[in-house]
């Protein structure tokens, strides 16, 4: 599966604009073969409405494809007089994309449903997102929702160690991150890139920040030589091929290899998981609040979070069950750092991990 770059129904010109902020993005790589034409109009959204009641609503995103187009699917059937179209990429490209459109007039997406808190409270800080005005959070779980109302999570993604079946034995399988530093997983670990990844830059600040780890652990793993993969996909990827049996990774794809029939299985780490909340907000710039609250409810409804049960996340509500398999949320030992601190620390996080490994 392709995590980075992918371009889904989504046209560039929803404002004048965006041609400029386009030709800015095409510096980090991404694939915009896909693209269809430039709408002649500006404000694609707003001449859809104007013609006949339809309204088109953009998402950035870093939601694997078939999910997204999943959810996107039974968001449409349910509001026929909204259109969704979809820019997926990691979260690094996302922002990178989100920084080049700010430099050319204004961010062109309506939702930004991606990654974890430490991004969006950057974004709020930098008066990027509007607070919701119309979304309900009164079913939701505590770590879901946010205090200042900008943003709100839809789902929780603890990482995980993930091992290979057929090559160790759940006996022998690591059950701490202590655990991977010991020299019998050299050469046998692989991981994400935190440059790409939100949910590892994430986790690279939880650890270094952590008084049970730190960087001290952070640069004994490097001594273990992990191979560094470019997101999550490719980690799990690794993991479940066996050329690499150890792996630091997101839950949900070890239980959707597991499921397609892969070797792989998962150990929550006992000093606890560090996970994401892949939050949901709608940015300022957009012409379509209602509409994009709309989506976020959609995501937080009893039929979202059922779907995203279907798709192998824990989810934020406590009535829609768990997926098969998955121990309830509050059998799952958490880390629960300070955001603040995670979100100040996450770019020096990173760079130590990145030292760390190479």
């Amino acid at each position: 599966m392709n995590l980075f770059g992918f371009f889904h129904r989504y046209r560039p010109s929803r404002r004048p604009r965006a041609a400029a902020a386009i030709a800015g993005v095409a510096t980090v790589g991404l694939a915009l073969t896909a693209c269809s034409e430039p709408a002649e109009s500006g404000n694609g959204g707003g001449d859809s409405a104007a013609e006949g009641g339809q309204v088109t609503l953009t998402v950035y995103t870093s939601e694997p494809e078939d999910k997204v187009d999943e959810i996107n699917a039974a968001f449409e059937e349910a509001n026929p007089d909204i259109s969704v179209e979809v820019y997926r990429a990691g979260t690094g490209d996302l922002n990178a994309r989100i920084e080049s459109e700010k430099s050319s007039g204004g961010i062109e997406a309506d939702v930004l449903w991606a990654a974890d808190s430490a991004t969006f409270d950057q974004y709020v800080t930098s008066d990027d997102l509007s607070q919701l005005q119309d979304v309900e959070t009164s079913s939701l779980i505590d770590e879901a929702v946010s205090d200042d109302g900008y943003y709100v999570g839809t789902r929780i993604i603890p990482t995980v160690i993930a091992y290979n079946t057929d090559v160790i034995d759940e006996a022998d399988a690591p059950q701490s991150w202590a655990d991977l530093v010991d020299p019998e997983y050299r050469d046998k670990i692989v991981l994400p890139n935190p440059a790409v990844s939100g949910a590892a830059a994430f986790n690279a600040s939880v650890w270094k920040n952590h008084e049970q780890l730190g960087e001290d652990w952070i640069n004994q793993l490097g001594e273990n030589s992990p191979m560094v993969a470019e997101s999550n996909g490719p980690t799990s990827q690794e993991i479940a091929s066996g050329s690499r049996p150890v792996g630091i990774v997101v839950d949900y794809l070890v239980r959707d290899l597991a499921a397609q029939g892969s070797p792989i299985a998962t150990a929550y780490p006992s000093e606890g998981a560090p996970y994401i909340t892949e939050p949901a907000g709608v940015f300022a710039d957009s012409e379509q609040q209602e509409a994009a609250e709309k989506y976020i409810n959609f995501l937080l409804s009893e039929e979202g979070q059922k779907l995203a049960v279907e798709q192998s996340y824990l989810p934020v509500r406590e009535d829609v069950g768990v997926p098969e398999d998955t121990p309830a949320l509050d059998e799952i030992e958490l880390m629960t750092p300070d955001l603040d601190t995670v979100t100040e620390d996450k770019d020096a996080a990173v760079k130590v991990f990145q030292d760390a490994m190479n």
